[in-house]
C-alpha cells in the first residue's frame, strides 16, 4: 500500500477523506494540527476516527495559531457569529463576505506541514476535506487554491524537483454536505464520533447554532438521513 498524508481535523468531511483514501487503497497516515483552536475536543475526535478507520499512524502537530489571533476560532474576545445573533449563512449580508470564523493561512500552513511530513515518508499523495459547495466562504477551500497549493508542492520540495508528482487530492471539493453524508454511510464512517461544531464544549458537544453545526444538521437532513451529533441545544428545523 502507498503512503498517503492525510489530513484529520475531527470532523464529519475529514473522516470521510480517509475513508475514501483507504478504499483507494492508501496506507493512511493522518495528521492533525492542535493550532490554537478553542474547538479542542475535535483533536479528540481526530484521534477516534484515525483509529477507527483504519489508520497506520496518527501525528498531532502544534502551530501557535492563536498567537497572531485573527479569528473567532483562535482569539476568545471574537464571537463566535450564531443564528441566535441573527446570522445567516447565504443572507445578502454574509454571502460575499469572508466569516470571522475564517483562520488566517490555516490551510496553508496545515498543507505545508503535511507536505513536510509526506517527504519524509517518501508520500506522492496529500488528502484533504476543503469543500467549495457547503462552505462558510474560506478562501482557502476554492478548487483554485487546492490547485495552487499543489503546483507550489512540486516547485518548492526536493521530492517535487527530482519528478515524484506530488498530488494534492480534495475528492470532496465539490459535494454537498448531503453528498458526503451518503459517502461516508456507503463507507462506514461513524459521524457519531466526529466533532464539527466551532464552539463544542470539553466533552465534545455541538452548541447546535454555528455555521458548522448549521450546515452539518441540514446535511442530513437533505440526505434523509437521523444526525448522530450531540447538541448543547439542537438547531432549529429548517423549513
Amino acid at each position: 500500500m502507498k503512503p498517503a498524508v492525510v489530513l484529520v481535523s475531527g470532523g464529519m468531511d475529514s473522516a470521510v477523506v480517509v475513508a475514501i483514501a483507504r478504499e483507494m487503497g492508501f496506507a493512511v497516515h493522518a495528521l492533525s494540527v492542535r493550532y490554537g483552536q478553542r474547538h479542542t475536543s475535535e483533536l479528540e475526535a481526530a484521534d477516534r476516527v484515525a483509529t477507527a478507520l483504519g489508520a497506520v499512524a496518527h501525528k498531532t502537530v502544534n502551530v501557535d495559531l492563536r498567537s497572531i489571533g485573527g479569528s473567532a476560532l483562535t482569539d476568545e474576545s471574537i464571537s463566535v457569529p450564531t443564528d441566535e445573533d441573527g446570522h445567516a449563512i447565504g443572507s445578502d449580508a454574509v454571502k460575499d463576505a469572508i466569516p470571522v470564523t475564517y483562520v488566517p493561512a490555516r490551510n496553508t500552513i496545515m498543507l505545508s506541514v503535511a507536505l513536510g511530513w509526506a517527504e519524509v515518508l517518501g508520500a506522492a499523495d496529500i488528502f484533504c476535506g476543503v469543500n467549495a459547495v457547503d462552505y462558510s466562504g474560506y478562501p482557502d477551500c476554492r478548487p483554485e487554491f487546492v490547485a495552487a497549493f499543489e503546483a507550489l508542492a512540486n516547485l518548492a520540495t526536493k521530492a517535487g524537483v527530482e519528478g515524484a508528482g506530488l498530488r494534492v487530492h480534495a475528492p470532496l471539493q465539490h459535494l454537498s454536505k448531503a453528498d458526503i453524508v451518503r459517502e461516508g454511510l456507503r463507507l462506514g464512517v461513524d459521524f457519531a464520533q466526529t466533532v464539527s461544531c466551532y464552539q463544542a464544549d470539553a466533552d465534545g458537544r455541538a452548541c447546535g447554532h454555528c455555521d458548522a453545526c448549521r450546515l452539518r444538521a441540514e446535511g442530513f437532513a437533505a440526505a434523509g438521513v437521523p444526525d448522530p451529533t450531540r447538541y448543547v441545544n439542537p438547531p432549529a428545523r429548517q423549513g
